[in-house]
């Protein structure tokens, strides 16, 4: 756009003055004025026009789960869960840092005892993520103007079994969102459990890990939903 005002302005090429001919001045103020325009829309486009959604098979790092929750952040009735699973993020991020700190303290990385927690840590962090991307498969499908609609109880041409239907799909997508963060909750109180138990330890053979009750209540979260399906 800018070359366009250069062409068109410009003594050395088409010549067109404002001030001068009632055409001339006609095409330059068009000109400048399309030009604002095309500034505007530019700038709205940049600042304030949502990102695309990253596809959610691509989904792997936790900077792609960032953004992809983020952009539901302004969706009111999920602004809380939202808010909830973005913190959820940060922390677990904080913890796996706490936990690779501490095991290098006490442990080589080619003991057995070392290599047992940094699976055990991986596998609840899979069940944490699959949690995330479960998330994200509902928001997909999440009507917000749906869901008010459903909730408002306004007069409506539906019969009451329809609606009472409608009410029990966006109940249980709810639900869903709930249990899902209530997990990843359960997950990241169990890190600590983790985290507070190697502190404590002097020594440790690889097979008492098996009986430390945290790694138990681990295996156990991992076993409940090793069937599980987004």
């Amino acid at each position: 756009m800018i070359v366009i005002n250069i062409i068109v302005l410009s003594p050395g090429f088409l010549g067109v003055e404002l001030g001068g001919s009632p055409l001339h001045t006609a095409i330059g103020v068009t000109v400048l004025f399309v030009s604002v325009l095309s500034l505007l829309y530019g700038s709205y486009v940049w600042l304030f026009r949502p990102p695309v959604a990253l596809p959610l098979k691509q989904i792997k790092t936790q900077e792609d789960y960032t953004e992809a929750l983020s952009q539901y952040r302004k969706v009111k009735v999920l602004e809380k869960d939202i808010a909830l699973a973005l913190k959820q993020l940060e922390r677990i991020e904080k913890k796996k840092e706490t936990l690779l700190e501490i095991l290098n303290q006490r442990f080589e990385s080619t003991e057995l005892s070392y290599i047992k927690f940094i699976s055990v840590t991986q596998e609840v962090e899979k069940l944490f993520y699959l949690n995330l991307k479960s998330i994200l498969n509902r928001l997909l499908v999440f009507d917000e103007s749906e869901y008010e609609s459903v909730i408002s109880q306004k007069p409506t041409q539906l019969s009451p079994k329809i609606l009472q239907e409608r009410t029990m799909v966006y109940n249980e997508f709810m639900a869903f969102i709930q249990y899902s963060l209530a997990t990843n909750e359960e997950i990241l109180l169990k890190l600590d459990k983790l985290i507070l138990e190697i502190s404590r330890l002097d020594s440790l053979e690889p097979g008492d890990i098996e009986g430390m009750p945290c790694i138990q209540e681990i295996d156990s979260l991992i076993k409940q939903t090793k069937y599980y399906k987004q």
